[in-house]
């Protein structure tokens, strides 16, 4: 597993988004997908990673973070486009 901070974009089938950021996304992924950390994403079952951008830089990252929560719905699915066209999951990508 791959140790990086970064920001990610957790999903469902319904496209239903959350993003989040973490000093290990690889780690943080897994936690959404086995369901271990409780609220929007537990209550919506969000466990694709249809997006991730590592950074070197916490601080960076966390302000890349922002950026993309205030992005609309509509951009956030261009976002996921542009490195994910198919809306899979891209987890094992991270391990």
């Amino acid at each position: 597993m791959v140790e990086s901070a970064g920001v990610y974009i957790m999903g469902n089938a319904n496209l239903t988004l959350y993003t989040g950021f973490s000093g290990n996304i690889a780690a943080r992924v897994l936690e959404h997908q086995q369901k271990l950390v409780p609220g929007f994403t537990k209550k919506y079952k969000l466990t694709l990673c249809l997006y991730y951008e590592d950074s070197e830089d916490t601080w960076q990252a966390r302000i890349r973070e922002k950026q993309i929560k205030n992005m609309g719905r509509a951009e956030k699915i261009e976002l996921i486009k542009s490195k994910n066209l198919l809306f899979i999951d891209l987890s094992s990508a991270l391990m």
